[in-house]
C-alpha cells in the first residue's frame, strides 16, 4: 500500500511538472477588441488577421520557440469595459503584449494602464493624434498613422481642388474626433468655426437628420464627416438620400474597407478620404509582402484585409521580431528592442520612431470608384482609387511641434523612463 502511494505521488508530481513544462512552451498575447459595438466590421477585420498572422508565426516555430496563444476580450469600443478587460489579460492571463481597439478612447485608456503594468501595448486603429501626443507613453506604440497625418495627405488634394471654399464638419465627439477635426481645419485653413461650421454627435448616433438638414440649409462646398464604422455609414445613407452629394464634396478623413463596404458602390462613389493602407497598395507599388498577405487573406476568408486587419497583422509579426532581438519577453527590452527600429512587411519602410512611438510611414489620399468599377471585382471590395501619397516624414508631426504641444500641455518633453518597478 506503501508503495502504492509512492508510486502515484511520483506519478501526479510528473504529470504536474509535465504540465508546467507545456505552459512555459507558450506565451499567451492579448488582443482587446470590438467585437461587437459601432466599430465591429473593423474589430473583425483585427481578429480575422491576427489569427492569420498567429498562425504563420506558430508554423514558422513560434516566438523564441514558444507557441502564440491569442487571448481575445471584446472591448465594445468603450474605455471602461478595455480598462477591465486589460487588467484580466495581463493579472489573470499572463500576457505579454496587448493589441487591438477601433476607439483613440479605448486605446488612451488602455495605453494608461499598461504603462502602469510595464506591459507594451500597441494600438491598432487609432487615430487621435493625443495617443502618441498629449497621451504619448513609454510602453504604448501606434502602428497606424493618425489624424495629423491623413489631415495633411487631404489638404494637398482639398487645397488644389476646393480652393477658398466653405466647409463644414459633422465630428464625433471624443478624442479622435477633435483632433481629427482640428487637424483637417488647420491643413485646410478652416480654423474660423463661424465661416465653417461644425457640429458634435455622440459616438453611436443612427439619426444624422438634423446634422443634415443644417447641412442642407448651410449649402458647404465640402462636407467632412468626421464619423467612423457604423457612424459613417448610417450619415453617408442618410446625407445620400438628402442629396447632399450632388451639392457638395463628401469627404471622410479616415476611410476603410469596411466602411466602404458598409455604405455600398452607389453611395460611397466619389467620396474622398485618407488611409494608410488598402489592399490595392501593394499591387500599385509592387509590395511582395502585401501581395502575399492579401492573397492568403483572401484564400483563407474570401474577401480582401482592410486597413485594420493590416495593422493587427503587421504589429504581430512586429512584436515577434522585436521579442527575438532583445533575445526576451520582457517589456523593458522589447520597447527598447523597437525604439527607433526601421521596418518592412506590407508596403514601403515604416519606422516606430523613438520619441513618441508612432510609425512613421506613407500616407495615401483615395476616392471611392464608381459603382460599375467596384462591381467589376469578384469580391466586389475594388472601392479605392489610390489619388496621391505622402512620404511619412512630410507628413507626421515634427519632433519641434510635439515638443510644442507637449509644453502647452504642461507635459514632459520626453516619454517616461522605462519602468523597472513594475513587474514584467
Amino acid at each position: 500500500m506503501v508503495r502504492f502511494r509512492i508510486t502515484a505521488i511520483a506519478c501526479l508530481c510528473l504529470m504536474l511538472a509535465a504540465g508546467l513544462t507545456f505552459g512555459s512552451e507558450t506565451v499567451k498575447i492579448g488582443l482587446n477588441y470590438p467585437e461587437t459595438g459601432p466599430y465591429s466590421v473593423q474589430g473583425q477585420d483585427q481578429f480575422r488577421a491576427a489569427t492569420l498572422a498567429v498562425e504563420e508565426i506558430n508554423a514558422a516555430g513560434g516566438i523564441l520557440g514558444k507557441q502564440v496563444e491569442l487571448v481575445t476580450r471584446d472591448s465594445k469600443s468603450n474605455p471602461d469595459v478595455s480598462v477591465n478587460n486589460v487588467n484580466d489579460l495581463i493579472d489573470n492571463q499572463n500576457v505579454k503584449m496587448v493589441f487591438g481597439g477601433s476607439s483613440s478612447g479605448v486605446a488612451v485608456a488602455v495605453g494608461d494602464l499598461c504603462q502602469q503594468k510595464a506591459v507594451p501595448f500597441f494600438g491598432t486603429l487609432t487615430y487621435s493624434t493625443a495617443t502618441t501626443g498629449t497621451k504619448a507613453h513609454r510602453y504604448t506604440f501606434r502602428e497606424c498613422y493618425d489624424s495629423w497625418m491623413a489631415a495633411k495627405a487631404l489638404a494637398e488634394y482639398l487645397k488644389t481642388n476646393f480652393p477658398n471654399k466653405k466647409y463644414m464638419y459633422i465630428t464625433s465627439d471624443y478624442t479622435w474626433g477633435w483632433t481629427t477635426e482640428a487637424s483637417m481645419r488647420r491643413f485646410t485653413g478652416t480654423e474660423d468655426a463661424y465661416e465653417h461650421k461644425g457640429v458634435l454627435t455622440p459616438l453611436g448616433t443612427e439619426d444624422y437628420g438634423k446634422q443634415l438638414a443644417l447641412a442642407k440649409m448651410l449649402k458647404p462646398d465640402v462636407l467632412v464627416l468626421v464619423l467612423f464604422g457604423n457612424d459613417m455609414v448610417n450619415a453617408i445613407r442618410q446625407a445620400t438620400n438628402l442629396g447632399l452629394k450632388t451639392s457638395c464634396q463628401i469627404v471622410v478623413p479616415n476611410l476603410t474597407l469596411g466602411m466602404a463596404e458598409g455604405g455600398g458602390p452607389k453611395v460611397m462613389e466619389g467620396v474622398v478620404g485618407a488611409l494608410p493602407w488598402c489592399w490595392q497598395i501593394p499591387y500599385k507599388y509592387d509590395y511582395s509582402g502585401g501581395k502575399k498577405f492579401v492573397e492568403t487573406y483572401a484564400a483563407k476568408y474570401n474577401r480582401y484585409p482592410s486597413t485594420s486587419g493590416a495593422s493587427a497583422y503587421t504589429i504581430l509579426h512586429e512584436y515577434k521580431a522585436a521579442v527575438e532581438r532583445a533575445g526576451s519577453f520582457s517589456g523593458s527590452k522589447v520597447v527598447t528592442a523597437l525604439e527607433g527600429h526601421t521596418y518592412r512587411l506590407l508596403k514601403d519602410e515604416q519606422t516606430w520612431r523613438a520619441f513618441d512611438h508612432q510609425s512613421v510611414q506613407t500616407v495615401y489620399a483615395v476616392k471611392c470608384k464608381p459603382q460599375a468599377e467596384v462591381l467589376k471585382d469578384k469580391y466586389k471590395l475594388d472601392y479605392f482609387e489610390i489619388m496621391s501619397s505622402l512620404s511619412g516624414d512630410k507628413a507626421a508631426i515634427s519632433a519641434e511641434e510635439w515638443q510644442a504641444v507637449r509644453r502647452q500641455n504642461n507635459l514632459a518633453v520626453e516619454l517616461e523612463p522605462l519602468n523597472t518597478v513594475a513587474a514584467e
